[in-house]
């Protein structure tokens, strides 16, 4: 008789794994009794321990092979509240996060070089399925869910292109928490946050299990001044779902999250502006306004305990408006001297309308000695992006995007793609496993409308761009478990960005898109050691090198126009590590106390390579690329009292291909400095329903900026946040 445990939940770091079906627990002490595993609820359960590496098999997915990280969000000790990613993601070594918005309301990280952007070289999806605004032609992710909402954050490196798709990062999954979390016909819990600025937070949820049904849903809201001036926001998110296990192998789910964003943008500065007073903001009408719509629905059967399939239905319906008035810094935001009143601002409207269908399937069959478990999937997506641009609108400095009409911009962007990929763990013996994979990709990227209109009134319509290309993607991945707790690890696999959108956009007048412009195209390869020493050290150690062969970039052309082709190859080559220990755990093993600390470092160096057109440009680094980052950590636990001090430390960056190094007098491009921060974080369980955490970030005050920009929020530097609070008290009922 087969038997199927619905909700199971992995204590990996104190050596069980702990199977859970309604109220009943059955302990395993020997981790390697179970290697493939259900869709599962990763929650680290009677641990303390923040982060995890990913289980071999997980529902449909392989994460053997593969470098991979496992946060889970209840253990984090630092300010999961306004979603500080330096401190959420700090034992991922290599994130590299560019801090620019108030209270995380756009997340931005990036790894091994790549551009933080929106986390636009991640694939970056919520419970499996995408949320980006067009992961082919635009896959920057506007929304993000709350991070009080989120129960784990899954996060692969470069070789999850076979499994995932495009964008050379990897994979960036939050999982939310669902019904299946609860064990009662209903269950609530409150949290409310209060901080620096005006900062208010309320995070609402509750769920339940009766019967054949499960359901969750949370409302959070959060708003504040912002620390400088006029960047007040606001954001507000839902998120519903109800799951029907129609049988124990049989269940569906429907889900819906809503997210709206409004913030003020108090736009970019000069370096020296920043030095004299990073609070001030020179531009008082700029404004930015979000809202995310996300249907999903999921199907899954277990036909055995070997063999089960997944369907995912899923919808992107959003926009993404911005105001303002964004002439470089050299301009100022001032009334007009003939009209006596401000000059009109710009209006960019974006809609998206995306939907695509992935389905899975994964069995496990024995040849012999061999266990041979088969992962393969289809995806079908087709997105349409309408973008209207350059909008003259109102002299007002309240957010509104009326515009003159018409709008000079207005543009229509398709995209289509089909995949279909398998993946393999070919498991030798006990201890040697190899993880061959193949994926197809279909694409097929179109624009068209209208560019403009030329001083004549006359319109400048879209060169008539249409790019459909198929081509196959491989990888080998590899694992030798020395020991039941260490495992070697080694991978290789192609990766691809496709053609962006703005690659499509060619003025006639002023740009030429190649003819025989191509999707970037590279690899990335991994060597790593991973593993845990008991109950007291756990390490990962990774070299890797990150291939991205075929940018595409601008270079002059003849006639004074710009050409818009594939520039040249960048290579990122370096280290990644993790190192993290319990002290007191050498003296006794008390749940109750600890002293534990970490470590995380990557060595990453970024340079243009290969033949590259720009001359110029050749050898020197990758912007965005810092080559050092350091983030630590020491926590000290007393029965329900937690104590944790974090430090991160980012090496300097350049703005650009070039390396520029002085600030040029808009602030736009020059040297991004190195810079630490530290922060504080007490948390206090007063039972096991109630907390309180409070928390200082960025302790001494540091002055420093992540990013500079030459358009939309600035232009200008950044700065980062200075010195603020928070606190959160939560009760569960």
């Amino acid at each position: 008789m087969s038997i199927r445990f619905h909700f199971i939940f992995v204590s990996v770091f104190f050596g069980q794994i702990i199977f859970a079906q309604d109220n009943r627990e059955v302990n395993y002490a020997d981790t390697n009794i179970v290697k493939n595993l259900p869709d599962v609820t990763i929650v680290g359960k009677n641990s303390k321990s923040d982060f995890q590496f990913m289980p071999e098999v997980v529902g449909t997915n392989i994460y053997a092979g593969k470098k991979n990280a496992l946060v889970i969000i209840d253990n984090v000790q630092g300010n999961v509240v306004t979603n500080n990613m330096r401190q959420i993601m700090a034992k991922v070594a290599g994130i590299h996060v560019w801090e620019s918005d108030p209270s995380g309301i756009q997340v931005g990280i990036s790894t091994r070089g790549l551009s933080p952007n929106r986390s636009w070289e991640f694939n970056v999806r919520q419970n499996g399925y995408d949320i980006s605004a067009d992961p082919f032609g635009y896959p920057e992710a506007y929304y993000n869910p709350p991070m009080q909402a989120v129960q784990r954050i899954e996060v692969v490196r470069g070789q999850g292109s076979l499994q995932y798709g495009p964008q050379f990062g990897g994979l960036v999954n939050y999982i939310l928490r669902n019904g299946n979390d609860f064990s009662k016909p209903f269950e609530a819990e409150i949290y409310q946050s209060f901080g620096s600025n005006g900062l208010f937070g309320s995070f609402n949820a509750i769920g339940g299990k009766k019967g054949k049904f499960a359901y969750y849903g949370f409302y959070d809201h959060r708003s504040g001044d912002g620390w400088r001036k006029n960047s007040d926001f606001y954001t507000n998110a839902a998120f519903a779902t109800v799951t029907y296990n129609h049988t124990d192998k049989i269940s569906f789910t429907a889900e819906y999250s809503r997210s709206h964003i409004r913030s003020h943008q108090p736009g970019g500065l000069t370096d020296a502006q920043i030095k004299d007073d990073a609070r001030q903001s020179n531009r008082s009408r700029n404004w930015f306004d979000v809202t995310w719509h996300v249907p999903a629905f999921i199907a899954n059967v277990d036909f055995n305990n070997n063999t089960r399939w997944n369907t995912k239905l899923f919808a992107v319906i959003a926009d993404r408006n911005s105001v303002g008035f964004l002439k470089e810094l050299t301009i100022g935001d001032t009334i007009n001297g003939t009209t006596l009143q401000y000059n009109n601002r710009t209006v960019t409207i974006d809609n998206y309308n995306n939907y695509g269908l992935e389905s899975r399937f994964i069995t496990e069959k024995k040849w012999g000695k061999i266990k041979n478990t088969i992962s393969a999937g289809i995806r079908m997506y087709t997105g349409t992006t309408f973008r209207r641009a350059d909008g003259k609108g109102t002299v007002s400095s309240e957010y509104n995007v009326n515009v003159v009409p018409p709008f000079p911009k207005d543009i229509h962007f398709r995209s289509y793609n089909g995949a279909a990929f398998i993946e393999s763990i070919f498991q030798i013996n006990e201890n040697i496993s190899i993880i061959p994979g193949i994926r197809y990709e279909w694409l097929k990227g179109s624009a068209s409308g209208r560019n403009g209109f030329t001083t004549t009134g006359d319109e400048i319509i879209l060169q008539n761009i249409n790019r459909q290309r198929s081509f196959v993607l491989a990888g080998i991945g590899f694992e030798y478990h020395i020991s039941k707790q260490t495992e070697l690890y080694a991978g290789f696999t192609q990766a691809y960005r496709p053609i962006q959108f703005a690659n499509l956009q060619a003025a006639p007048t002023t740009d030429i898109v190649d003819k025989d412009l191509k999707d970037s195209r590279g690899y990335n390869v991994d060597l790593g050691y991973r593993g845990k020493i008991n109950n007291l050290f756990r390490f990962d150690v990774t070299f890797y090198q990150l291939q991205y062969n075929d940018r595409i970039g601008v270079i002059s052309s003849s006639g004074n126009q710009r050409l818009i082709t594939n520039v040249g190859s960048s290579t990122s080559r370096g280290i990644e590590t993790l190192f993290e220990f319990d002290m007191l755990k050498l003296f006794r093993n008390n749940n109750k106390t600890g002293l534990s600390s970490f470590v995380s470092y990557s060595y990453t160096d970024a340079r243009y390579s290969g033949a590259y057109k720009d001359e110029k440009v050749k050898g020197k680094r990758v912007e965005n690329a810092p080559v050092h980052i350091l983030r630590g950590g020491l926590t000290a636990s007393l029965a329900n009292i937690n104590l944790t001090a974090q430090m991160s430390y980012v090496g300097k960056v350049y703005s650009d291909a070039n390396n520029t190094e002085l600030p040029s007098t808009n602030g736009q491009t020059g040297l991004i400095t190195a810079y630490t921060v530290t922060d504080l974080t007490l948390q206090l369980k007063v039972n096991k329903d109630i907390e309180i955490k409070t928390g200082v970030n960025n302790l001494f005050n540091s002055v420093y900026f992540t990013r500079r920009s030459s358009g939309y929020p600035g232009p200008g530097a950044l700065p980062a946040d200075g010195r603020t609070f928070f606190m959160t008290a939560g009760i569960k009922l």
